[in-house]
């Protein structure tokens, strides 16, 4: 048991150290637009300061190539420079319309390659979407939630003694869900009676066991963290690098031309059974119940808030799978990248494009009532800021967005600090 303890941990905190703040490096480039606050108008021209610096101090003579353009787009601008004092500046040119404009910088010191980049956004919040929105997309998916309805619980609860603390039972759960499946998580409940709030979180992208959200329960909140690949969450670590490799590689792609059959159907679906789950259990207070998650688990959060009007609050970093086909309207558009690259050959077909407008955030954003806070940065790469904001921008429910300018597809502890004293201060009633 120690050893398979042991194993877990490790697995989890490789994953975990993949989307945290970059590891820091000796040599480091620093990318920075001229406006404090990276926002300009269009039309407006953009100045980048690059300098590389080694324990603080700029690296005379070093040689940089950088390119300017909009993210993940062509750039229009290359060149390779000397910085004879370790800095310069350069013009950027600017955007005739909303969108992000990118700089990428990259140096080679002592065989070594160093990379950096910078985003302006203009006027981000004018962005609109390029994803079609179905005539019948609510009609779609209450029927496929009345389909849900009509399947049994069926939930399984196994205690995880290892697993529990002075404060928190930690269970391992299996419950049923759509199209004959299985849902697993981790379920943390406080031990003292009582009647206590729910927060579901939902996961990134990947195949991974999971931990259970106990830092939470111990604040006095039901927590279960779920996975959504319909296999338990407590098996060998070897299992998922061996499902990652194989039968689920690619898994965001598969049946992506039968909007019935595709993959994330069950699994939006399992976010709603999750809170069946949840607000079946007998210490559930019966009204205060959220969701959060970041990257493909920030679509989750706002799609099982879209879905279900039992969630009262949302907390979404950096949403995947938002504004999709972007990239066939010329511009950026969300992970997973269906359009782009080697998969847009494969991928631009009316059947896929038509799959794609059903699972899309943007038009689950549209359908958001619930106060929700979210955050971000400019430089993901990952999850492209021109993708988020084309679904942040059609939510008319209250919301607020925190912006680290810098960050890419990761957080700083305070930015996730502010994010968690959020939700629990909602779920709690302790809110302003």
């Amino acid at each position: 048991m120690k050893k398979y303890a042991l194993l877990v941990y490790l697995y989890l905190l490789v994953t975990v150290c993949a989307l945290a703040q970059p590891a820091e490096r000796p040599i480091k480039i620093v990318v920075a637009p001229d406006h404090t606050n990276w926002l300009y108008r269009p039309g407006e021209s953009v100045k980048f300061t690059i300098s590389v610096l080694q324990n603080g101090n700029p690296i005379k003579g070093a040689r940089v190539s950088y390119e300017v353009g909009p993210e993940r787009m062509e750039p229009t601008k290359k060149e390779t420079v000397t910085l004879a004092n370790g800095t310069t500046t350069i013009d950027g040119g600017t955007m005739k319309a909303a969108g992000f404009l990118r700089c990428i910088a990259t140096a080679e010191i002592n065989g070594k390659t160093y990379r950096n980049l910078a985003t302006a956004g203009f006027n981000p919040e004018q962005l609109a979407p390029t994803v079609d929105n179905p005539a019948d997309f609510r009609t779609f998916w209450d029927s496929a939630k009345a389909e849900l309805s009509r399947v049994p619980l069926d939930a399984r609860m196994t205690l995880m003694p290892e697993r529990c603390t002075e404060k928190v039972n930690v269970y391992h759960v299996n419950i049923q869900n759509y199209a004959n499946s299985r849902l697993y998580g981790i379920l943390c409940v406080p031990r003292q009676e009582g009647k206590y709030p729910a927060l579901l979180r939902v996961p990134g992208a990947g195949i991974r066991p999971y931990g259970g959200n106990i830092a939470d329960a111990e604040k006095g909140i039901i927590t279960l963290e779920i996975g959504i690949h319909g296999i338990p969450v407590n098996l060998d670590p070897a299992v998922y690098l061996n499902l990652a490799t194989g039968a689920l590689s690619g898994y965001m792609n598969i049946n992506l031309d039968d909007r019935d059959r595709y993959y994330y159907k069950r699994v939006y679906l399992g976010c709603v059974r999750a809170n069946d789950f949840l607000v079946s259990l007998p210490q559930y207070d019966g009204s205060n119940l959220g969701v959060t998650g970041g990257s493909q688990g920030g679509a989750l959060s706002i799609i099982t808030a879209g879905l279900d009007s039992r969630v009262k609050w949302l907390g979404a970093y950096y949403p995947a799978l938002s504004d999709m086909t972007g990239y066939l309207k010329g511009r950026a558009g969300g992970w997973p990248h269906l359009f782009t690259g080697k998969g847009l050959a494969f991928n631009n077909t009316p059947a896929k494009i038509k799959t794609v407008a059903y699972y899309d955030v943007v038009n689950f954003a549209r359908l958001v009532k619930v106060p929700g806070y979210y955050s971000w940065g400019f430089n993901d790469e990952t999850c492209p800021p021109t993708s988020m904001y084309a679904s942040y921008n059609v939510i008319s429910a209250p919301k607020q967005l925190k912006l680290y300018e810098d960050t890419g597809h990761w957080t700083y502890p305070e930015q996730t600090e502010l994010m968690t004293t959020w939700l629990v201060q909602q779920l709690k009633g302790t809110g302003k």
